[in-house]
């Protein structure tokens, strides 16, 4: 039997990747990093303590870091460049969770992410605060950029993009949620008929007032069927 003894370790980390439509634009949850240079930010994360799982990490840093509890991650992708951190070879798996509308980072920086590639063709992402972009640290501008890549491939086919909006939603909501996500606008009669055929959205005969718009009507998703 090896000894672990005899090897190296590098140190392992998870980052989250808590996402939310805010103003129209795809966010992030960022916090301020100054230890690792002014005005340097990144995304939530940690190191996994001795004895302590993956999910009880996610669980533990989410609570520390944020404040926010009971969100539902999946599990994104693992980073393991040993250059990523300057303080020596750290390993981070990161964790994607989807913050529906009513559910708000609050007191928490949501950094508006961008890229500047189109559809699923991959690449760093940026993020700006107020209009301002930040300096991020590590390699979060690339684990950015692989989580727009990872909605953008799931999004004609899943149900992913209503994981952001309320349970009761507008047909102009969820628009707006697949342009924010797909970095481009979409025709409006075009959308809706594609969105309609699919069978999964269902009119609760209710309609949505008291924003700046005129009253629409309310959908909610059909749920699943078992197959």
């Amino acid at each position: 039997m090896t000894d672990l003894e005899t090897y190296r370790h590098p140190a392992l980390a998870i980052d989250l990747v808590i996402l939310a439509i805010h103003d129209g634009h795809l966010c992030a949850v960022v916090l301020p990093r100054d230890d690792l240079g002014k005005e340097t930010y990144a995304l939530p994360g940690g190191f996994v303590h001795h004895d302590q799982s993956l999910d009880q990490t996610v669980a533990r840093v989410l609570a520390e870091k944020t404040g926010l509890t009971g969100l539902a991650f999946e599990q994104l992708a693992t980073y393991g460049d040993p250059a990523r951190d300057p303080r020596g070879h750290v390993v981070s798996v990161a964790y994607l969770a989807l913050l529906p509308a009513p559910l708000r980072a609050a007191g928490l920086p949501l950094a508006e992410i961008r890229v500047t590639w189109p559809g699923e063709a991959g690449g760093p992402a940026s993020a700006h605060l107020k209009g301002t972009p930040l300096r991020l640290a590590f390699d979060h501008a690339a684990i950015l950029g692989d989580t727009v890549k990872r909605l953008r491939g799931k999004i004609d086919y899943s149900r992913i993009a209503f994981s952001l909006l309320p349970a009761r939603f507008t047909l102009r909501q969820v628009q707006e949620v697949h342009e924010a996500i797909l970095g481009r606008p979409l025709l409006k009669p075009a959308f809706r008929r594609k969105l309609l055929d699919r069978g999964i959205l269902r009119d609760t005969s209710e309609m949505q007032t008291g924003n700046a718009h005129r009253p629409a009507a309310l959908y909610e998703l059909v749920p699943p069927t078992l197959e």
